[in-house]
């Protein structure tokens, strides 16, 4: 079982062989450069991307000031999900601060999965709900933590972006202050 499928079976509790299936081949594997970008903010989002090896950022540029929202890394999806949703224009970029190796579905594929799987609006009500709680998980962790302690929290949980001899914590200090995660 490839990553990909791993994660999909499990973050979205899929039972079913065929319905995994039929969804992993909705994915195209696609790999970005280093500073390439999988989305430029303005543009609208056309894919759901999982972040199979690297780091995706997410930032948001106010007035002169870029403002990291989040890092995707190894085992998340990457996406503005407004924009995707709503084809409305992203306010986010998504860039690859190393090289990195996606697995996006297009919209188009996206939508056509109720028809594969039977059960995929309770499957994707779970997905979003999911997506939702990490969001509260964050913004609590902003609203109780100190910098310090988000910082050390980021640590604990992403420690292979901090091994000795990488260089993947260079690049991400060098796009965002690690003092203000």
């Amino acid at each position: 079982m490839s990553e990909l499928e791993h994660y999909i079976k499990t973050y979205f509790e899929i039972i079913k062989e065929e319905d995994l299936n039929k969804i992993v081949s909705l994915f195209e594997k696609k790999t970005l450069k280093k500073g390439e970008f999988l989305l430029k903010s303005g543009k609208i989002c056309s894919n759901l991307s999982f972040v199979n090896a690297g780091l995706l950022r997410m930032y948001l540029t106010n007035e002169d000031k870029e403002i990291t929202q989040w890092i995707s890394t190894k085992g998340y999806f990457s996406t503005d999900l407004t924009s995707f949703i709503f084809n409305s224009p992203s306010k986010i970029s998504i860039q690859a601060l190393t090289d990195t190796e996606v697995y996006s579905i297009s919209k188009t594929n996206y939508e056509s999965i109720d028809k594969l799987v039977p059960d995929w609006h309770h499957i994707e009500k779970l997905f979003l709900v999911r997506c939702f709680i990490t969001l509260e998980e964050r913004i609590l962790s902003h609203l109780s933590m100190s910098a310090e302690e988000r910082y050390n929290y980021f640590f604990k949980n992403n420690r292979e972006i901090f091994l000795p001899g990488t260089t993947a914590i260079y690049r991400f200090n060098a796009w965002h202050d690690t003092r203000n995660i």
